[in-house]
């Protein structure tokens, strides 16, 4: 769900990565931090407690994106932890990211996988959903383990599993 303040921050955001940093890059690593932070309570928690001092909280996203970040995405990632909008950071990626897509003239796959994919297994990806869905597609991927195997990948409101979980799921199912 998203407000007109998280929108405001998705543009802020879009319009910083455009001008400063390669976008692809930066955008493909706000992607990654947003989904550490979405599935990790502890640190959303962290980032967004208000007793924390905004410096300690700012320092901890420099701490953790030291080294595996751009300087641009760190910056961005700080500049929203410290204005007190650290649990909204994975919607405002996800609408910058939308907005990243759009302007490329782009649909955003979002894929699950159980392993991290290559850059040619992301490209052959991106050209099949393209065939299935009739649409230039960008792919984000989100490596989840309980997948065992396979992809979920949601285009749109079209979503494509062929993860070994759902298989497994259908077989238990079928006994």
């Amino acid at each position: 769900m998203s407000d007109d303040r998280t929108t405001a921050y998705a543009e802020a955001l879009f319009a910083v990565a455009r001008a400063e940093g390669p976008l692809a890059e930066v955008e493909d690593e706000l992607f990654r931090v947003a989904q550490v932070v979405r599935g990790n309570d502890e640190l959303r928690d962290k980032l967004a407690d208000p007793h924390i001092p905004v410096a300690t909280r700012q320092q901890i996203v420099e701490d953790l994106l030291a080294g595996k970040a751009t300087p641009v995405t760190t910056s961005l990632v700080s500049m929203v932890v410290g204005t007190g909008r650290a649990r909204d950071l994975p919607v405002i990626v996800d609408q910058l990211v939308a907005m990243s897509a759009q302007e490329a003239n782009k649909e955003v796959a979002e894929v699950r996988s159980a392993i991290a994919l290559t850059d040619d297994q992301k490209t052959r990806l991106a050209e099949a959903l393209g065939k299935a869905t009739g649409k230039q597609v960008e792919v984000k991927v989100i490596v989840d383990p309980s997948l065992k195997g396979g992809l979920v990948a949601q285009v749109g409101d079209t979503v494509i599993d062929g993860s070994i979980r759902r298989r497994l799921d259908q077989l238990r199912n079928a006994l």
